[in-house]
């Protein structure tokens, strides 16, 4: 049951909270308590309120009147000082004031105080005050600590007088290595029902205590705390999708393994081709050079068939081309003409002749620029051009030394 309650904590702030028997001090450990209590009591419902007051020093205060801003609560608490002794009767009643001037008046009022220090006042005093918030429905929840044995006492007769179908609580709380925040989550202050909201579900959106929680996703009610369920949402689907990509990318490296032994064997045949290419190569420059094949070159019978055939094919082309050239010169029209010319010359006693003609790579060279199909530049052309050159200066040595021996 979502109870609609408008609460006030009374803190004690008394010299005796200086004690560091609760772990770090007294202080800080109540400090904690009231954060949590704060926190429950907000959640609880939407429009319950809490306030804060001091019960030590010259006189109760009141820090905080009962309000949703928890902020001003957490800004309160941080301000407090430890001073003098606890009242604890008048810091009651003005606690009650506090609650009967509430916005809400449909709100249930209570009462929750911490006692660290040796109450001052009477038993006698503490029923009857315990009387008159019953009669005006007040609930109390009093949380003893530090001084347990010598409060218990008067404690006991207080809630005895206050209590109105177990709407109020006791909790004694000894010294020792627990949390005091921690028993009281899990107390009948903070358990569900008319002693004190909703302490199981915060116990488990705060991560802490003994509630209960198993029941939602993550551990968390989502109606109680929805940005916290979301964030946790969020997480577990980020993390579900790291690990995905983890697993993708193991079986991307499993198939890229696969592929690099297929590469291996596509390397290895492409090694082999690249080494019977490479003594092919070597053959025929050795061939071209007049020389041996260089050592180490293991020439396989088939390779050595392939080199000759080629070196048989590239002497026909050479002899093609001759045949060519000089079927183009006999047919060419102007280029005859001009071959007349030079017979003519000759014949006259010049030192022209058709033999000095077909010497000229400039006139051979235009004449087969003019042939359809016909590429000067070619290697062959060049080397063909090349070789008529020398055989024509061989020609005209010999007839140089025939004409000097017929003078002699």
């Amino acid at each position: 049951i979502m109870v609609l309650e408008a609460t006030m904590v009374c803190v004690d702030n008394s010299e005796w909270m200086r004690n560091g028997d609760y772990l770090p001090t007294r202080m800080e450990s109540q400090a904690d308590a009231v954060n949590l209590i704060c926190n429950v009591k907000t959640q609880q419902n939407p429009e319950s309120t809490v306030g804060v007051m001091t019960m030590a020093a010259r006189s109760p205060e009141v820090l905080v009147t009962p309000t949703q801003d928890l902020g001003k609560i957490l800004t309160a608490l941080h301000g407090v000082k430890i001073a003098d002794s606890t009242h604890f009767v008048s810091a009651i009643q003005v606690a009650q004031l506090a609650l009967k001037h509430r916005q809400n008046k449909n709100q249930r009022q209570r009462i929750i105080a911490f006692v660290g220090s040796p109450l001052e006042d009477e038993e006698k005093d503490l029923v009857k005050l315990g009387k008159k918030l019953k009669k005006n429905n007040v609930a109390v929840d009093v949380v003893n600590f530090g001084e347990t044995a010598e409060n218990q006492e008067k404690l006991e007769a207080f809630i005895g007088a206050v209590n109105s179908s177990e709407n109020s609580n006791l909790l004694t709380v000894p010294p020792g290595p627990h949390i005091l925040s921690d028993i009281i989550i899990s107390s009948a202050i903070l358990q569900d029902g008319e002693g004190g909201g909703m302490g199981a579900a915060m116990a488990a959106s705060m991560g802490g205590g003994m509630g209960a929680g198993g029941d939602f996703e993550y551990g968390v009610d989502p109606s109680l705390d929805p940005e916290l369920a979301m964030a946790l949402r969020i997480s577990a689907e980020e993390e579900r999708q790291r690990q995905e990509r983890e697993t993708n990318a193991a079986g991307g490296e499993g198939a890229t393994e696969g592929g690099g032994a297929t590469a291996q064997g596509a390397d290895v045949q492409m090694s082999e081709d690249d080494d019977l290419l490479r003594q092919a190569l070597a053959m025929s420059m050795a061939q071209e050079g007049g020389e041996a094949a260089p050592q180490g070159v293991d020439v396989s019978p088939g390779t050595a068939a392939a080199i000759k055939s080629a070196e048989a094919m590239d002497e026909e082309e050479d002899e093609e081309m001759k045949l060519a050239m000089a079927m183009s010169v006999e047919a060419a029209g102007a280029p005859a003409e001009g071959v007349k010319r030079e017979e003519a010359k000759a014949e006259a006693g010049g030192d022209s002749s058709m033999q000095g003609l077909m010497q000229d790579p400039a006139f051979l060279s235009n004449v087969l620029s003019s042939l359809p199909g016909v590429d000067t530049s070619d290697p062959r052309v060049q080397g063909v051009l090349e070789g008529m050159k020398e055989d024509g200066k061989d020609g005209e040595k010999k007839e140089d030394k025939d004409g000097k021996g017929g003078a002699k």
